[in-house]
């Protein structure tokens, strides 16, 4: 099984957003048997609390179900147990590059990276632009789950 971990800022806005579109994504495949996806936050300052309200939200505008949730700290264990863990942005890539000791199994990457795209998803907590977060999240998702070969 391919196991996926979103990670963001603080687990509330754009990590579940990831990880509740590709679950939906990875369903309408038909390859829940194949891949497991969960999400998780590089820093502390929303451990404990769930999804923003701005991305279930969006969410529910999308039709993409989604449970209530907890946002969680991404550990050294989880960096040994995921198959990708899956950055928003470049602080992100230096939090998971110093809790990783470097990426040593190179599983480290970019969402957009998997799109061909060189940049980072915006944080809407910030921008409150939920739109173009869907939209970067959406495409990135697609492609990743496009470059996962079937078992």
């Amino acid at each position: 099984m391919t196991k996926i971990l979103f990670v963001c800022h603080g687990n509330i806005c754009r990590s579940p957003m990831a990880e509740f579109v590709m679950k939906d994504l990875v369903r309408r495949a038909g390859r829940e048997d194949e891949i497991f996806v969960a999400s998780a936050a590089c820093r502390r300052d929303e451990i404990g609390s769930d999804t923003y309200l701005g991305t279930r939200e969006k969410l529910d505008e999308m039709g993409i179900p989604y449970q209530r949730r907890r946002a969680v700290q991404i550990t050294k264990a989880d960096y040994e147990n995921y198959d990708f863990i899956v950055a928003m942005d470049m602080e992100n890539m230096r939090d998971l590059d110093r809790l990783s000791g470097g990426d040593p199994q190179k599983k480290i990457r970019r969402l957009m990276e998997f799109a061909g795209e060189s940049r980072d998803v915006a944080d809407p907590w910030y921008t409150g632009d939920f739109d173009t977060t869907y939209m970067d999240v959406l495409k990135g998702c697609k492609a990743l789950l496009n470059s996962l070969p079937r078992s």
